[in-house]
Order: structure tokens, then sequence, then C-alpha cells
């Protein structure tokens, strides 16, 4: 694969302007300390029923270790996207490295409520 090239199994993919969205969610998150990066804490927030939506990077290498996170979502009823760039989410999680997945985690009386519905709302238009 080069670079630029997505994995085909990274679905559903966000495109540019939803992107965008995600990555500006995903930075308020970790703002309001609603954020757990990595897949091991994306995949302890799914089993503890905190995480509200996942974000992953469709170019992590290999894409198979980010996998278990959809099926696990599925299961959980938690809407879960791709973004393209790793660095990108990397840069949003408000950390200097690569950011392979992160779940935005759920928190009573948060202002970040209305953003993460509209966003749910914005995934299940993908996978239609």
């Amino acid at each position: 694969m080069t670079e630029g090239e997505v994995n085909p199994k990274a679905f559903p993919l966000a495109e540019a302007t939803l992107t965008q969205k995600l990555l500006n969610l995903v930075q308020q998150a970790s703002n309001y300390q609603q954020l757990r990066k990595g897949a091991n804490e994306a995949t302890k927030a799914l089993n503890r029923g905190l995480a509200e939506m996942i974000v992953m990077a469709a170019d992590a290498e290999p894409l198979e270790i980010l996998l278990h996170l959809p099926l696990l979502c599925e299961d959980k009823n938690v809407p879960y996207v791709f973004v393209r760039s790793k660095t990108a989410l990397g840069r949003a999680c408000g950390v200097s490295r690569a950011v392979v997945s992160c779940a935005v985690t759920a928190d009573e009386g948060s202002q970040l409520k209305p953003q993460i519905t509209m966003m749910h709302k914005e995934i299940e238009k993908l996978l239609v």
C-alpha cells in the first residue's frame, strides 16, 4: 500500500468535511477529559460501557490491530468511523504521537452531548 491509499477494510471511512468535524469533536472531548486514546483504552471503554463513539485511523499498520473494535462496537451498539490519518487523529487527541484509535466517552451534563448526537447521525448516514 502506498501513501494516500486506504485499506478497503477501513469502513465506514469519513470524507474530508466529516473528518474535520470528527477531529474537532475529538479535540473538544480531549479538553473535557472525555477521551480515551489508543486501541487498548478504546477497547476498555467499550467493554465498560463508557464509549459514546469510536474513531479509528485507516492508515494504522497493520490495520488488523483495530479490526476487533468494529465488532465490539456492533455488539454494544456504539457508532464507529475511520478517518484517513493517524497523525491527524493524534494531533486532535492533543498528543505529539500518532493515535490509531480513540473513544469519546459519556459524561453526565457534558456540553459535548449535542455534538456527539449530531455525529451519531452523520456516521449512520455513512452506513446506509
